[in-house]
């Protein structure tokens, strides 16, 4: 009898149970299409066939086959961004569950919910050599996924999928959520099981728990505070919370900034906006909440690390009231010292906080004075500008700005356009220069910064967001890794719209080692710049070079109306800077200590 088999028993079933009338794949499936999942992005391979076979017998989830596990598991992160569902991927073994790793790490950096499916040889090759091999007598998958998921197991027995994946979906969607990995072996995927599917609400209920008194102490906080201020993280999107969080502002006329990941989780056309705080951050923002002027800064789902905080900047707390909002505990407090952790759901805390408020501004007298709050931010706002170097945004010069091709992009895209940015000088221009006027429409994986996520994730926020328009920026190096799947956008008919900014190589380290190093070498260029309208081109887009003002404008207005993948290779200036400077000089820093 084989041990894997009787490792764990399976769960006795009642004399009524249903008859065995179910692949343990079919069975997982059916637990995925229960949680509202209609996609799976990943590329076949022998051991993973009987689950495409699944896929194809059920025709509820939609099998999106991309070129590599990389882009597959980005994907799948861009559609779980966007949608607030479970993303979903698939790989084969070995090097195909390799391939995904570093996509999965970002999700996890993000708190993104994606379960990625890998492929296992039959538990009788273990430990043989068998071809692609990644057993825990090899390389060890589910070891090397642990350290990247909130939880990653292989199935040890067909009667354990039931049980197997209502725990890791109960790890990924509850509290802070994250991705998950379940490793199966060949030959346990068609083996038959019982029919037994329970509703998400059975196996993992979403409990809407707060801390009253700390609710009360924030509530009574806020309202005495002078001059309080909101620097908002992408733990508000992770809730969606935005409505909470602009009812709470407008009600004590708050000023409102958020993090570079979070940007655009309060309208920054808002009256109460200050743009981004941190990394390519706004002038605006600087003003508040470094002045001494603010005596309380109200935190909501950030854990203020590097890029939110200029660096740990430690005016940020300095002489003032910090309140903290996060649903995982052990972020609070973690870089700045917290006058009150308000550890839950950001949603329902700052609910609970506009209640209390209520309650509180009652026995008040007199309340806050909001008109004098809301002429100060205005006479911050008048005497500070939003953006660096505005002059640059309406710049015709050639080679084009990068500023200017942000700015023709806010132009041609709708309010409502989900836009995905990728990393590197890019995120900078795009942070700074791109107003976001509705929730939920930017996206960014500042947590691990991985390189070509913008070009595939985009893919799928297009299938989370069919009626949105779906635009990405990326640049040449990023697409340089990914752009590949194009193709897949191509063959799948999903209608997105590439922006790559092409400098000819690597801009970010272009710029960094020329200030660093004073021209002593250069690895940052290529010598021959990508050809980018001709790369899409063979992958079946639709193609454009911009090289002159108001072309970018054009052709995205020409991609939106044709409704199909589009790709403009917008030829930029490459020695353009971004307004990174506070990064420059971080980087200086730690190379510069002993």
């Amino acid at each position: 009898m084989n041990p894997m088999r009787t490792a764990v028993l399976d769960r006795p079933e009642a004399p009524s149970a249903p008859a065995v009338a179910i692949t343990a794949v079919g069975l997982l499936l059916k637990y995925l299409e229960a949680e509202g999942s209609q996609c799976i992005f990943g590329l076949p391979g022998g051991p993973l066939m009987p689950l495409y076979e699944a896929l194809f017998e059920s025709g509820r989830i939609r099998p999106i086959i991309a070129k590599h596990e990389e882009g597959a598991a980005f994907m799948a992160d861009g559609y779980a961004r966007v949608s607030g569902r479970l993303g979903l991927c698939c790989t084969t073994a070995g090097p195909g569950a390799t391939n995904a790793l570093t996509a999965i790490a970002c999700a996890h950096r993000d708190s993104v919910p994606v379960l990625i499916v890998t492929a296992q040889v039959a538990t009788a090759a273990f430990g043989k050599a068998a071809a692609q091999e990644s057993s825990p007598l090899g390389i060890d998958i589910v070891e090397l996924y642990r350290a990247v998921t909130k939880c990653s197991l292989m199935l040890v027995a067909p009667g354990k999928m039931g049980d197997m994946t209502r725990f890791l979906l109960r790890r990924s969607l509850t509290g802070r959520p994250g991705p998950i990995h379940l490793n199966v072996p060949a030959d346990m995927m068609k083996r038959p099981v019982a029919d037994d599917v329970w509703r998400p609400e059975q196996y993992r209920p979403q409990p809407e728990l707060f801390d009253r008194h700390s609710v009360r102490e924030a509530a009574h906080l806020l309202l005495a505070a002078r001059r309080p201020a909101i620097l908002a993280g992408y733990g508000v999107h992770l809730a969606r919370a935005y409505k909470e969080l602009r009812t709470l502002a407008e009600r004590l006329a708050i000023p409102v900034a958020t993090t570079p990941k979070a940007k655009g989780v309060f309208p920054e056309d808002h009256p109460l906006s200050l743009g981004v705080f941190g990394l390519a951050g706004s002038p605006q923002a600087d003003a508040i909440l470094l002045s001494g002027e603010t005596d309380l800064l109200l935190v909501v789902g950030s854990s203020l690390g590097e890029a939110s905080t200029h660096a740990w900047d430690p005016r940020l707390a300095q002489g003032r009231s910090l309140l903290q909002i996060d649903v995982d505990p052990t972020e609070i407090g973690r870089n700045y010292p917290a006058r009150v952790g308000l550890v839950g759901d950001a949603k329902r805390i700052i609910m609970e906080i506009g209640f209390q408020l209520e309650r509180e501004v009652q026995r008040m007298d007199p309340g806050p004075d909001l008109a004098a709050r809301l002429i100060a931010v205005q006479d911050v706002k008048r005497t500070h500008p939003r953006f660096i170097d505005a002059g640059s945004m309406d710049d015709v010069s050639l080679p084009l700005k990068p500023q200017r091709v942000v700015t023709e992009m806010r132009r041609a895209l709708p309010d409502d356009a989900v836009l995905f940015v990728d990393i590197g000088n890019v995120m900078a221009w795009a942070i700074h220069y791109f107003e976001v006027r509705l929730p939920g429409s930017f996206f960014i994986n500042m947590g691990f910064g991985s390189m070509g996520h913008g070009v595939a994730a985009a893919i799928g926020g297009k299938l989370a967001a069919p009626h949105r328009p779906v635009a990405a920026l990326v640049g040449d190096g990023a697409f340089a890794m990914n752009g590949m799947e194009v193709h897949t956008a191509v063959e799948n008919d999903i209608p997105v719209i590439w922006v790559v900014l092409n400098n000819g190589g690597f801009g970010m380290v272009h710029l960094g080692e020329t200030r660093q190093f004073k021209g002593k070498f250069n690895t940052g260029l290529f010598r021959r710049p990508l050809d980018i309208v001709k790369m899409a081109e063979a992958l079946g887009a639709l193609a454009f070079k911009a090289e002159r003002p108001g072309e970018v404008e054009k052709f995205i207005r020409m991609g939106l109306a044709a409704d199909r993948p589009t790709v403009i290779d917008a030829r930029i200036d490459a020695n353009a800077c971004p307004p990174a400077a506070v990064r420059i000089e971080t980087l200086e820093r730690f190379f510069n200590k002993a």
